[in-house]
């Protein structure tokens, strides 16, 4: 099916982003989504945490070869909030002031699950960075993927292809279920804004359902998901 192209919202970009945990597929549905835009002709760019910037793409080399962990989770925390500060000045809110819309590789939800639920960083601590770094910014939409622990770690495995894993890839089971869990908890507190996605199912039929979600939240005459 051929897809119309869609009038872009007038003013601000809209701001999706896609959480869950290792091997759920996120950046592959990222990928997927970005080109599903392009099609109905809406602008918009991919980026990461922690990374999408020259400065948090530092910290994020410190994060993942585990030297947050020697420094304890409320260090870490910091490291994050320092990445995000400086990914939110120079990429997410100048891309949204131009209407560009933006598809982020984890945001807010990834500290309330690492760093507050398995890190136990106290939620005023949380709190307080949020306002630091992002004020009233969040998300329009949340695509949390949701895929068993065993299925997420052998996808991230193979993605490795022999390479050692990082600094949360390598932490045990019990971290991992528990991971999902946050998350999961997360979608059901703010239905609003996350959707839960069962992301073991077929690529391609997941792709339709972050299409249908991303229809039925921001783009109310956008045509009906198919196949891409």
């Amino acid at each position: 099916m051929t897809e119309a192209a869609v009038n872009r919202p007038s003013g601000r970009g809209r701001f999706i982003s896609f959480e869950g945990g290792e091997g759920a597929g996120k950046s592959t549905h990222i990928r997927k989504l970005a080109e599903r835009l392009a099609a109905v002709k809406l602008r918009a760019i991919v980026t990461r945490e922690p990374g999408g910037s020259p400065g948090a793409e530092i910290i994020r080399h410190v994060v993942l070869s585990g030297m947050g962990k020697l420094l304890g989770p409320d260090a870490e925390t910091l490291l994050f909030a320092a990445a995000r500060d400086d990914h939110v000045r120079t990429v997410i809110q100048p891309a949204l002031a131009q209407g560009i819309w933006v598809l982020c590789d984890r945001f807010i939800d990834s500290t309330r699950a690492y760093q507050g639920r398995l890190g136990q960083v106290a939620p005023g601590v949380l709190n307080a960075m949020q306002r630091v770094t992002i004020g009233d910014l969040k998300p329009d939409l949340t695509i949390i993927l949701d895929v068993p622990i065993e299925v997420g770690l052998k996808r991230a495995a193979a993605r490795r292809d022999g390479g050692a894993p990082d600094r949360f890839e390598a932490e045990d089971l019990k971290f991992h279920q528990d991971l999902r869990d946050a998350y999961r908890q997360i979608a059901a507190e703010d239905p609003q804004r996350c959707v839960l996605i069962d992301a073991n199912a077929d690529p391609d039929q997941v792709a339709a359902q972050i299409w249908t979600a991303l229809r039925d939240h921001l783009l109310p005459t956008a045509p009906a998901a198919s196949p891409a």
